[in-house]
């Protein structure tokens, strides 16, 4: 391990960009499978990893939906969550705010207990474990329809006091935020804060319309806001946090090599962006991973990679004394390395 690696493992720093279901590696894939006489259409782990050739957002959607379809039981998510956060405290994540797609579960008959409840102790056993703090950010699927999110966050109603956020995922292109404003203005007046994705596949009016329609608190991607400069100044002066996903936007084709990524110009700019790895299982990397590849391909110093370290803590949903004292923790670990 290099010391620049050793630097990057050991930054203490939150991961705001993170679907549960997208860290499903195919060896978990096929142990699930087997535990739930469940048969594959891939012959081998081999081969799951041969699918991963992705030309755009929906060629991936579409296997993480099948891939998907072995989880079905709450030790089956909270098997799935364990081991993101083992990986995750080997990065270095000291806290996690992950997302999970209830839709893709109640609609294949799986009950919303058990998705959430699973999740719930795993968040558990790793802060036992691992020292590691986490909450949930409830997704819902773009692609379906409003009354199908409005039916969610009913059935969502005992837990809603264990979730920190409501999320807007899927298919971006064609389903624009406003789609979803009075099911968002609906989780707001039940006391959880709201993310969206915009600007990855869709355009900067996307993220305006996140802004403006959702009234969120951050803003998932939101790469393509760089296309409008009225709108960047607008995210630098509402301090918006960005959650960049450097490894997920090479393979989706959202940039054609991390030599082009944005994420120090979003740094240099004032944005307040961090580093995260969307869908990790499927994308070739975990945090640290995302980190080291944009190091290398964009010349980033150790102060660009403290700064996105640093934005993810204050962009959490953590409360405030709990942002001081992990920010202490990070300068305190800057001062020494």
């Amino acid at each position: 391990m290099t010391d620049l690696d050793a630097f990057i493992t050991g930054l203490p720093k939150a991961e705001l960009h993170l679907h549960i279901e997208g860290s499903l590696e195919p060896e978990l894939m096929f142990a699930l499978a087997r535990r739930n006489g469940i048969a594959l259409p891939y012959a081998d782990v081999e081969a799951v990893r041969a699918a991963y050739a992705f030309s755009n957002l929906q060629d991936f959607l579409d296997i993480y939906y099948a891939g998907a379809a072995v989880l079905l039981t709450r030790q089956d998510f909270h098997d799935l969550a364990m081991a993101y956060f083992d990986r995750a405290a080997a990065d270095g994540v000291v806290h996690a705010e992950i997302m999970f797609d209830p839709q893709t579960h109640t609609a294949r008959g799986v009950p919303f207990s058990e998705v959430i409840e699973g999740l719930l102790s795993a968040i558990a056993e790793a802060q036992a474990r691992h020292g590691l703090t986490a909450c949930l950010i409830m997704s819902f699927l773009r692609h379906l329809s409003e009354a199908d999110a409005f039916a969610t966050l009913e059935e969502a109603g005992p837990w809603l006091d264990r979730i920190a956020a409501v999320g807007l995922d899927s298919s971006e292109l064609g389903h624009p935020p406003e789609k979803f404003a009075r099911v968002f203005a609906a989780a707001r007046e039940r006391g959880l804060k709201c993310v969206a994705h915009a600007g990855e596949e869709g355009p900067p009016a996307y993220v305006t319309g996140a802004l403006d329609a959702l009234h969120v608190d951050r803003i998932d991607h939101g790469n393509r806001a760089l296309e409008d400069e009225a709108l960047v100044r607008r995210l630098v002066d509402l301090g918006m946090t960005l959650t960049v996903c450097p490894l997920s936007n090479l393979k989706l084709c959202v940039v054609d090599s991390l030599d082009q990524h944005p994420i120090d110009r979003m740094l240099k700019a004032g944005l307040r962006a961090t580093i995260n790895s969307d869908d990790p299982a499927y994308f070739g990397g975990y945090v640290a991973d995302n980190y080291r590849a944009v190091a290398k391909a964009r010349g980033l110093s150790r102060g660009d990679l403290a700064q996105a370290a640093r934005n993810s803590l204050t962009g959490s949903f953590l409360p405030g004394e709990a942002i001081a004292a992990l920010c202490a923790r990070l300068d305190a670990f800057v001062d020494a390395a």
